[in-house]
């Protein structure tokens, strides 16, 4: 699989900047408090007024911190039809704290190397909706900070969980429980739609209690229609890729439909990672006992299956595909180090949000070409669909090759055609104009039938 050339053969240019742009020597490598990191996104703000944007999400923390985030686009503010939208998630736990730091970073490097003529990323930031949310978790970074200033070291778990100690990266709605459906029947499963679909699962709670950091990010997913994310965490150094979870709960490799993308999307981050892509060779954490990664990737289950992720959430509530991001051994290293983790992880984090634009895009539209929002994407023999933004475009990645695509919506008959997806190239466009139908929309049609039972019983 050559994940290089689809990237590096369009967009020539080094992730290293020249004179006048982003400086490694004079960026200050230390961790800051959630004041300071607020801070450092207003002044890229204040700095780079026409391809930024700073925000915060619905909720905030439990001890009311806001989760601070912040938009990089050629048009800030607004979503562009056409143009794919993609987010990083950083510090999930709070003590994984090198995400954080990459990702407070990240927005100044783009508004240096926008201005200074950064051909590389002037594309990604003119062709690309890109969000960051630097620290998920800010109470627990708040108390693994603390921990570190006062005793110059952090200990395993401290800081992890929220400040009510719940696991914010468990504390999702387990679709995969949905999707795979009793334990009982695991020896038949065979990733059919037997338990019902396994996109746009309704993300029921149940017993379940969402914390408000986990409640701001599933209004934030609700709100944006994200096309392709990474949660970047500590504690080894690979990428994961769904499912998270297997049927039966326990460790075992647990395909998702859209396996070979989740592949390629994982390869087109360690690939570029001078120790994750020697994972095969060599452990990168040998002192924890670490495994070896081939290809420095891993499929969640396989690695360790958890219940209530978000990177399966992601996958199966919404149109977002999500990979896991580990990127250091130590979740909290000491500040000297944070330069070198900054120089490893450059390249990867640039790739990879390109990976934003492999596959196919289009418009979904009726006979006077208005956008149809909420129409279904179908892929013929991958069986995982996605659904039209509210102006009726949508983004469905996928690797190279022929594809039968298929989009309907209540009120249309569907359209399908084979739409091709070469490598080297961005997304092919693959539109759709859907004609009125005859058919009674299923809607409309459950409401009538609804309405029949109810009078038959008076």
């Amino acid at each position: 699989m050559r994940v290089s050339a689809l990237y590096w053969g369009i967009l020539p240019g080094l992730a290293t900047s020249s004179d006048g742009g982003f400086s490694v020597e004079d960026h200050d490598w230390v961790y800051q408090d959630h004041d300071q990191m607020t801070q450092i996104l207003h002044d890229v703000n204040a700095d780079c007024p026409e391809i930024t944007r700073v925000y915060s999400l619905s909720i905030p923390s439990v001890e009311g911190r806001e989760l601070i985030a912040i938009e990089i686009s050629s048009n800030p503010g607004v979503h562009e039809v056409g143009e794919p939208e993609f987010k990083y998630v950083g510090n999930m736990h709070g003590n994984e704290a090198v995400g954080r730091q990459l990702l407070l970073t990240l927005p100044e490097y783009f508004c240096k190397e926008y201005k200074n003529g950064n051909k590389r990323i002037q594309w990604l930031v003119n062709n690309t909706r890109i969000h960051i949310l630097p620290t998920m978790n800010p109470d627990g970074f708040a108390k693994a900070l603390k921990q570190l200033k006062e005793e110059s070291t952090n200990d395993w778990l401290v800081g992890r969980t929220n400040a009510n100690d719940k696991d914010l990266n468990r504390n999702f709605p387990d679709l995969d429980r949905v999707l795979f459906g009793d334990k009982r029947n695991c020896f038949n499963f065979d990733h059919t739609r037997r338990h019902g679909p396994n996109n746009h699962i309704e993300a029921v709670t149940g017993r379940l209690k969402l914390e408000p950091e986990t409640e701001a990010v599933i209004e934030w997913l609700q709100e944006y229609p994200f096309v392709l994310s990474a949660n970047l965490h500590g504690g080894d150094i690979v990428a994961n890729y769904p499912y998270d979870d297997s049927c039966t709960g326990k460790k075992g490799f647990s395909v998702s439909p859209d396996n070979d993308v989740f592949r390629f999307l994982a390869l087109s981050y360690s690939q570029w990672h001078p120790v994750m892509s020697q994972q095969g060779n060599k452990a990168a954490c040998t002192d924890m006992g670490s495994q070896l990664f081939p290809d420095g990737i891993t499929n969640g289950a396989e690695w360790y299956p958890l219940s209530g992720g978000m990177q399966d959430y992601n996958y199966l509530h919404t149109n977002t595909f999500e990979l896991t991001i580990e990127l250091s051994c130590v979740k909290m290293p000491p500040e000297s180090e944070l330069q070198q983790y900054w120089l490893d992880n450059l390249n990867s984090l640039l790739h990879y949000i390109r990976m934003t634009h492999i596959g196919i895009k289009g418009i979904v539209v009726d006979e006077e070409g208005n956008g149809i929002p909420n129409a279904n994407i179908n892929v013929a023999g991958i069986d995982h669909d996605i659904t039209t933004a509210l102006d009726g475009d949508y983004w469905r990645l996928l690797t190279s090759g022929a594809y039968r695509v298929t989009a309907s919506a209540d009120g249309y008959s569907s359209e399908t055609k084979t739409c091709y997806v070469a490598e080297m190239e961005t997304a092919s466009i693959c539109n759709f104009e859907l004609r009125p139908s005859n058919e009674i929309p299923k809607t409309v049609k459950g409401f009538n039938e609804r309405l029949e039972n109810l009078l038959n019983k008076l």
